[in-house]
């Protein structure tokens, strides 16, 4: 499986793509899209959307991953982010993909092992978890990172969906992960 994470921004959003194989991850790629602050907010948001369709386009993934917006202090900021997000996902939709969505405490637990991981702790992970030569980004880290999340919680997800899950599967599960 192929998985393309999202980290939207108005600013910077990143990408980051990996592949599956059992329990093991695989690096494929990662960027930035950096979008001019001196476009229109309509340019702005064409801009996400059009580089979102290009990325999936050259990358082929078999579905996304994305955040969900947190609420900040400043709603001005939450509703550029929702607008910035909406263009991600209107870009991975229209390259035919299902969006999965996860919260920030979601993706850190998944990858770091606590949801009050600070950014470094996210990015040093995902280097590790991906055998990186160097450091992400810090928005391609929190793209990976989508990535990673979801490759770790869709197998328990698509078992528990399944209604397969009896005594002896259940005694299998650590860290909300189905091993073996």
């Amino acid at each position: 499986m192929r998985i393309l994470g999202i980290d939207p921004g108005l600013r910077r959003t990143g990408f980051g793509v990996i592949d599956v194989h059992g329990p093991r991850l695989h690096y494929v790629a990662s960027g930035t899209i950096v979008v001019p602050s001196n476009l229109s907010l309509a340019a702005r948001l064409k801009t996400i959307l059009d580089n979102i369709r290009e990325v999936a386009g050259q990358h082929q993934p078999d579905i996304a991953a994305m955040e969900k917006v947190f609420l900040n202090t400043n709603p001005t900021s939450t509703l550029l982010l929702g607008q910035a997000r909406g263009a991600a996902m209107c870009g991975l939709a229209d390259s035919g993909l299902e969006v999965h969505e996860y919260t920030a405490l979601q993706v850190k637990k998944a990858v770091v092992g606590t949801g009050r991981a600070a950014k470094e702790q996210v990015q040093h992970m995902v280097q590790r978890l991906l055998a990186l030569n160097g450091l992400p980004s810090a928005d391609s880290a929190d793209a990976l990172a989508c990535a990673i999340c979801h490759a770790h919680t869709q197998p328990l997800a698509a078992t528990l969906a399944q209604g397969h899950l009896g005594q002896s599967s259940m005694r299998r599960i650590r860290n909300g992960r189905l091993l073996g």
